[in-house]
């Protein structure tokens, strides 16, 4: 089975930036449909980006479109989100969860992932 390791959170301010990076380890990441998900203390967890096994289908949730960027190098099997004009209410655990199913919508509820990473943390300060 795939295992999966994010990072890059940390504390940003308002209308920053960061990058985050999922690498996979264990299985070919190209077998992979590979999404984004967020938690932020006493909410559910949240769809934020996915991206398809090659990278050619991108789908974001409400709250990315615009400002996120979801990419994937399968070489180095690790998935990407780039994170741009920052807000408050974007401080959350981020987390990387992997399926091999396939979606017509690629996957944006939690229960289609198999695999997840433990997540890492973001913190957006005003």
């Amino acid at each position: 089975q795939v295992q999966l390791v994010e990072s890059g959170g940390g504390l940003v301010q308002a209308g920053g930036s960061l990058r985050l990076s999922c690498a996979a380890s264990g299985r070919p990441s190209r077998w992979y449909t590979m999404g984004w998900f967020r938690q932020a203390p006493g909410k559910e967890r949240e769809f934020v980006a996915v991206i398809s096994q090659s990278g050619g289908s991108t789908y974001y949730g409400d709250s990315a479109k615009g400002r996120f960027t979801i990419s994937r190098d399968n070489v180095q099997n690790t998935v990407y989100l780039q994170m741009n004009s920052l807000e408050p209410e974007d401080t959350a655990v981020y987390y990387c969860a992997a399926t091999r199913n396939y979606y017509s919508d690629l996957g944006r509820e939690t229960e289609k992932y198999d695999y997840w990473g433990r997540g890492t943390q973001v913190t957006v300060s005003s």
